[in-house]
């Protein structure tokens, strides 16, 4: 593993603040910004590297060998951010999302066309096989980003698999965590549980996120190491896929006077939208509170926002140290 600067340091946790604000919301992959910011390798190994050898190490060695094994700083710099953005950064996103929802939308949708572009610029072998995987991915992540779900899961083992299932997904470019959760029925249940600090639902999510995730991260580590061309065909056919589900301009299915199908325990209503055209696109298809805002299509600013996003992300990806530090 890699050493840092302090400075290097402060870079991975403005990157984890990044992670967090992106994984909050349904649609939006942490994993893609891990990627675009250069980690997203070292994450996943260091991730595989928490396994019983590295027990043994602190059994053998003591805890600052252990803590080297795992790449112990690289984590708590990066879960620092994260932990810092869930607090209050994605707050913000989230008040973001709900006001100025085609703006937001559109930034992400440049950021995910440049994410796309890096990854197939990494791909070194495009043969045959990297061009059905790509395919193969973009299919599995339209298909994923069309579903429409009004299940509702509450059950304490339902809770552990939605974590595990979710958490395999947060590192995945292009599939969102958040997004599986409400495919799954228990996005709304979990953020209930967070916010009224219930510690058994808690403690049974994160049981499954840590099961989910250090198993998941061996199987991303081996397609690395022995897949690494077809393995980044699939997660850039990912970040193709998940376009249908941020595609900025939704209309309500059924029009404004359409009945919502998930009703959160906050009072926030959930509807089934449909992509339209920027000059189909209907006023008012959330709430009339913030019909002011979201009533137009605001074509010029979100192309502009979404070429910014495009042209920033390739800017930093240019900039940016080739050790990723």
């Amino acid at each position: 593993m890699q050493e840092r600067s302090f400075i290097g340091y402060i870079m991975v946790t403005l990157r984890g603040v990044a992670m967090g604000a992106a994984d909050v919301i349904p649609g939006v992959s942490g994993g893609t910004i891990a990627f675009i910011t250069g980690i997203y390798e070292e994450l996943i190994s260091s991730l595989s590297n928490i396994n019983l050898r590295a027990f043994k190490v602190l059994k053998k060695e003591g805890l600052k060998a252990f803590w080297k094994y795992v790449n112990g700083n690289f984590f708590l710099a990066l879960f620092f951010g994260i932990g810092i953005s869930i607090l209050t950064l994605s707050k913000i996103v989230v008040y973001l999302l709900s006001t100025y929802p085609v703006l937001l939308w559109s930034f992400f949708f440049g950021l995910v066309i440049a994410s796309a572009i890096l990854i197939g610029k990494s791909i070194k072998n495009w043969n045959l096989t990297s061009i059905v995987c790509l395919l193969l991915g973009t299919a599995i992540a339209g298909y994923i980003s069309s579903i429409e779900s009004i299940a509702v899961g509450g059950s304490s083992w339902y809770i552990f698999l939605s974590g595990a299932i979710a958490i395999c997904a947060m590192i995945l470019p292009g599939i969102s965590g958040a997004f599986i959760l409400v495919l799954l029925g228990s996005y709304g249940v979990v953020m209930t549980g967070l916010k009224t600090k219930d510690l058994t639902l808690i403690g049974y999510f994160l049981s499954g996120c840590l099961v989910g995730i250090l198993a998941f991260s061996k199987v991303l580590k081996f397609l690395f190491s022995n897949y690494k061309s077809y393995t980044l065909s699939v997660l850039c056919g990912f970040l193709i896929g998940s376009l249908y589900k941020i595609w900025p301009w939704k209309n309500r299915v059924g029009g404004f006077d359409a009945e919502p199908i998930i009703v959160h325990s906050d009072g926030r209503e959930e509807f089934m939208l449909t992509n339209v055209m920027p000059s189909d696109f209907v006023a008012n298809y959330q709430t009339v509170e913030s019909s002011k805002i979201i009533g137009e299509s605001n074509l010029p600013y979100a192309i502009a926002l979404g070429v910014f996003g495009l042209v920033l992300i390739l800017i930093l990806e240019r900039l940016a140290p080739k050790d990723a530090s």
